[in-house]
């Protein structure tokens, strides 16, 4: 509604990353990419750092955590929504969060995109990417599987 779960992005990445130290930058993204090759990329994200911070408990609890908050929120917030949105200050204050998720977003796209851009290697990969995606409308599997296969001949390589 608000943007997407990736809003949170930021908050892990202060949170997990910088403060506490439980993930490294690198972690972070293999998270994410996890996530996104498989469905539910937000769950299997949560799922993928309760794994690397807790084990087969810490996957379960975080698995279980991402899910309940929302659940009561909905369940506390559903019946006065439409009357928010009909009234000039609510529907403003929407509009507020709205565009404030849309800065966390970017703002954590903009992190992201400097740490996974790391030689010309990786930039030259992306910008491939975003062609075949944006160009010539490849399907997004065939670039993670390329991108994958190019990664993986790099290390082999010795870059």
């Amino acid at each position: 509604m608000y943007g997407s779960g990736y809003v949170l992005l930021a908050f892990i990445q202060k949170d997990l990353v910088e403060k506490l130290g439980w993930l490294t930058q690198g972690q972070l993204l293999d998270a994410i990419a996890v996530g996104q090759i498989t469905p539910g990329p937000l769950a299997t994200t949560a799922t993928f750092v309760g794994f690397i911070t807790g084990g087969l408990p810490g996957a379960l609890l975080a698995t279980f955590a991402m899910f309940l908050p929302g659940f009561i929120f909905v369940a506390i917030t559903h019946p006065f929504l439409f009357k928010l949105r009909e009234s000039k200050v609510g529907s403003g204050f929407l509009d507020g969060v709205i565009y404030a998720s849309l800065g966390l977003w970017a703002g954590v796209t903009w992190e992201i995109i400097g740490a996974a851009l790391v030689d010309p290697i990786t930039v030259g990969i992306s910008l491939f990417s975003l062609i075949m995606l944006f160009g010539f409308g490849l399907d997004s599997i065939w670039l993670i599987l390329t991108g994958g296969l190019a990664g993986w001949l790099t290390g082999w390589l010795g870059r």
